[in-house]
């Protein structure tokens, strides 16, 4: 399981943008997002980077909780 804190997501919009971003490297992974405290849980066979350089890649600044 890959717990992020993304700072910059403040709207549904952002939140699609970040799954968008993650199931595009795994599209069976598990996506759990709290809006209210920018927490993003995932969980994934993917490999932690590149998990969070795609969500990187699609504008959003990633901080591993």
């Amino acid at each position: 399981m890959l717990t992020v804190m993304i700072e910059n997501m403040q709207c549904a919009g952002c939140a699609a943008g970040v799954k968008k971003a993650v199931n595009g490297v795994d599209t069976n992974a598990a996506i759990t997002i709290d809006l209210a405290t920018k927490r993003v849980d995932i969980a994934s066979l993917t490999d932690n980077h590149k998990i969070i350089d795609a969500i990187k890649s699609a504008g959003y600044a990633a901080v591993v909780v």
